[in-house]
């Protein structure tokens, strides 16, 4: 399939028309990049997604109601495919007018005891792989019709939490660059989004790098469908930050008012998981 190109216009007013457009979905298997490709298809979008899994790819365009959903199946971290994504996306969609970065994973445990190979590995996949592929497709959505950028983040980069270090690192890096980039690519009419994600339905929890869920994570969460709806609302208005569900707001709340309150909650949660894994201080015995 080949969809014409339009010419960008430096500046725009009014609702972003998301039907026609071209859009990459990465992390597009499950969760929330699932649930966004169907849902920018629904309104008529040409999607593009992407995950690891290829036989969840298969199910995901057989899923659709709407535009028919391509697919390129491949690690969002390696650079090669980074690459090739963007050439498909020239190929097969004619250009390029959006990226929705919803690829991620997490690990769970004390910095001092990560493995430095967890970290980098979080860190790549949460904020590099995002970063680098935006990067490469600067030059097609400069050229796309009515372009934008969204950065799926999460509440943690806007405060952490104890043993989700990697996490909520890349997590805060990443809302750094959307801050950046909104005023660079501002001049070439490319919008970016940033989304701080709260607890949402998906394979986070079993998908972990390292660790286990902790027992004060398991509340109700956010439907991925409910999720992925507000998001594409946000590219319709073109939202600089949205906060999707209660609970994210409520953080985010919490996060900006009353930093010293959530660091005294985790502390004391932290304290009721245990010691096990801190080290004796000298002379005393574990």
């Amino acid at each position: 399939m080949s969809v014409a190109t339009s010419s960008p216009v430096p500046w725009r007013r009014g609702r972003r028309r998301i039907a026609g457009l071209r859009i990459i979905v990465t992390g597009a298997s499950s969760g929330v990049g699932r649930a966004v490709a169907i849902e920018l298809s629904r309104r008529g979008a040409h999607v593009l997604a992407t995950a690891r899994r290829s036989d969840r790819l298969r199910d995901l365009a057989r899923a659709s109601a709407g535009t028919e959903i391509l697919h390129e199946p491949g690690d969002i971290r390696d650079a090669a495919f980074r690459s090739r994504l963007v050439a498909t996306a020239a190929d097969r969609l004619g250009g390029l007018d959006s990226i929705v970065a919803a690829a991620g994973g997490g690990a769970i445990g004390p910095f001092r005891t990560a493995a430095p190979k967890v970290f980098a590995d979080i860190v790549d996949l949460d904020f590099v792989a995002p970063a680098e592929l935006v990067r490469s497709s600067l030059p097609l959505l400069v050229a796309g019709h009515d372009p934008a950028i969204v950065f799926v983040g999460s509440i943690l980069g806007l405060h952490p939490l104890p043993l989700h270090g990697e996490y909520c690192a890349a997590k805060a890096a990443l809302r750094s660059l959307a801050g950046t980039l909104r005023t660079e690519l501002a001049c070439d009419g490319i919008d970016v989004l940033h989304v701080n994600l709260g607890p949402t339905v998906s394979e986070f929890w079993e998908a972990l790098a390292a660790g286990e869920r902790p027992p004060w994570s398991r509340g109700r969460r956010m439907p991925a469908e409910r999720a992925a709806a507000a998001i594409v609302d946000g590219m319709e208005r073109r939202r600089a930050e949205i906060t999707p569900g209660w609970q994210a707001k409520g953080f985010a709340f919490a996060a900006r008012f009353l930093p010293g309150l959530i660091d005294r909650l985790a502390a004391r949660h932290l304290k009721q998981v245990g010691s096990e894994d801190r080290p004796a201080p000298p002379g005393r015995k574990p």
